[in-house]
């Protein structure tokens, strides 16, 4: 498993970040939704490095170019609901993935801090000799995504 840690670096990134943070901010849904799915474009222009490529042909006017392009097969993994705005930015970048998606939920038993994740859905295509990339915007603690992975 790879985890790419953004906040180590500068970027544009931050901005999103903050506004995501901001408690004024999260009042207004469309543009935390929005942030939520620029986000997933930054991460997807981020993981787009990390990817194995070969080279193809394209007939352009002037002539054949060459030109590298990922060569995996990728299959995007949201968890439901929270993931969907990330999930649609990090498709707008990888438009040939194929979809899947888990439905989890904290159950938060006695009204406390414990929880337990529970998986009530997952839809997925085989994910052999493919490189699975699982969303989730980790809002909180990412306690979640963590044991939506294991």
């Amino acid at each position: 498993m790879i985890i790419h840690n953004l906040e180590s670096e500068h970027s544009l990134l931050n901005q999103f970040v903050l506004e995501l943070r901001d408690i004024e901010i999260q009042k207004d849904t469309m543009r935390f939704r929005k942030n939520i799915e620029r986000i997933g474009e930054i991460l997807s222009y981020e993981i787009s490095k990390t990817l194995q490529y070969e080279t193809k042909l394209v007939q352009t006017p002037l002539g054949t170019k060459k030109m590298m392009v990922p060569e995996e097969d990728l299959v995007l993994c949201s968890i439901l609901r929270a993931g969907l705005p990330l999930h649609q930015g990090i498709l707008n970048y990888f438009d040939k993935a194929e979809n899947a998606f888990i439905s989890a939920y904290r159950d938060h038993k006695n009204d406390d801090d414990d929880f337990e994740v529970v998986v009530n859905y997952l839809a997925a295509p085989s994910i052999q000799d493919k490189i699975l990339i699982l969303a989730d915007p980790m809002l909180a603690t990412g306690a979640t995504l963590e044991n939506t992975y294991k």
